[in-house]
């Protein structure tokens, strides 16, 4: 998209009246989100982070020429956006130390316009790359790969172990679609047991443990964490196929529960291609901030089982978990889950033009569905 057709504009309009959409979803304590324990708690800062990435795009849709979206598939920017701006990242305290500040700016524009009765579009380009290098700076975008962070800790009082809740953040590049993950994960390394678990079996209160905590709690495994949630975030990749791979690469960390929050595809009247139907149907909608559909898709895989270890004079094996695999519903199979749940979230007017036109029962199949009017959420249509 080009900055000056009005494309780019409408795009970032709808995306922003989405997110805030999702916003008011997830602050709302009936929303089904909150019968999953933690999880609507962990999103909304990941919807913070895309609601800054997106602000940074759109002031650098201001200095820059094109703007490319995924028009046929997710909806979101194409994946090249999420890398540039991660790159500018690190050149960013540079480049705004050449750049003077907004309000500088400001009165040269204005004198720029009084002197020369023309409008000064090189220094509203650097008033936007100032905004967007600012706002890359603050270190709160949606990165390629966001670092795990554990925000709950307690013990497993049937075994005894300790237990972390630990969730983070992917941009998927092939797909082009933020994800969040989120793991309970049981840890059986006796260093960590001593430390945390009283002899009763309960966490030990005299140990201070400052929630939430960058990375895995147990330091011992916290960098290999990291590595192996980072290797194993591709979308391609299933629930079950990420919690066994992470299972494997540590014998002392058993994932119990892996969580996969994928949000989009996003559609958007006049920009995206992702369904001719609906864009056909958004079209009709008068306004950008009320003409769009924000799909998203909850994934959960559990252990049912854990093997115990087997030791042998030869050889031996660690301990390894089972994950259920719902087999009676096909698509949870073909997704390699234990449950999922697919939701859209789509404003009252733009939910209206679907309805009329007789094609809301076929789009929406399979969908929990939330109209959102104002302040207020409707769910469950």
């Amino acid at each position: 998209m080009r900055a000056d057709t009005g494309a780019a504009g409408a795009y970032f309009r709808s995306m922003r009246a989405a997110l805030k959409g999702l916003r008011v979803y997830l602050a709302d304590a009936n929303s089904p989100l909150y019968a999953h324990g933690l999880v609507g708690q962990v999103i909304i800062p990941y919807v913070d982070r895309l609601e800054a990435t997106f602000s940074a795009w759109e002031n650098r849709v201001g200095f820059l020429e094109r703007f490319r979206i995924s028009q046929a598939d997710s909806g979101f920017p194409a994946f090249q956006h999420v890398l540039t701006l991660e790159n500018d990242r690190a050149t960013a305290e540079e480049r705004l130390a050449a750049i003077p500040d907004v309000e500088t700016l400001k009165a040269e524009m204005a004198d720029f316009i009084l002197r020369h009765k023309e409008f000064p579009t090189a220094l509203q380009e650097q008033i936007a790359e100032r905004l967007y290098l600012e706002e890359i700076g603050k270190d709160a975008v949606f990165a390629p790969f966001i670092l795990p962070e554990t925000i709950r800790v307690s013990v497993n009082p049937k075994n005894g172990r300790p237990y972390y809740v630990v969730h983070w953040g992917v941009f998927d590049g092939s797909q082009t679609l933020p994800m969040v993950y989120m793991a309970t994960i049981e840890d059986s390394s006796e260093s960590i047991a001593k430390m945390l678990v009283t002899k009763d079996g309960k966490l030990n209160p005299e140990v201070d443990i400052p929630l939430p905590v960058g990375g895995l709690l147990n330091p011992e495994f916290a960098r290999a964490f990291d590595a192996s949630a980072e290797k194993n975030g591709a979308y391609s990749l299933s629930p079950v196929t990420i919690a066994q791979n992470l299972d494997a690469d540590f014998e002392h960390l058993h994932p119990k529960q892996l969580r996969r929050f994928v949000l989009g595809p996003f559609y958007s009247a006049g920009v995206t291609e992702n369904s001719d139907r609906i864009s056909a149907i958004l079209s009709k909608v008068r306004k950008d901030e009320n003409a769009w559909l924000l799909t998203w898709t909850m994934q959960e895989v559990f252990s049912k089982t854990e093997r115990p270890a087997k030791r042998g004079l030869w050889s031996s094996e660690p301990a390894r978990d089972e994950y259920h695999i719902e087999t009676d519903d096909l698509e949870a199979t073909r997704q390699g889950v234990s449950a999922y749940q697919k939701h859209a979230l789509v404003p009252h007017e733009a939910y209206q033009a679907l309805y009329a036109s007789g094609d809301a029962e076929s789009i929406f199949s399979g969908f929990t569905v939330h109209v959102i009017s104002g302040n207020q959420v409707i769910s469950e249509v």
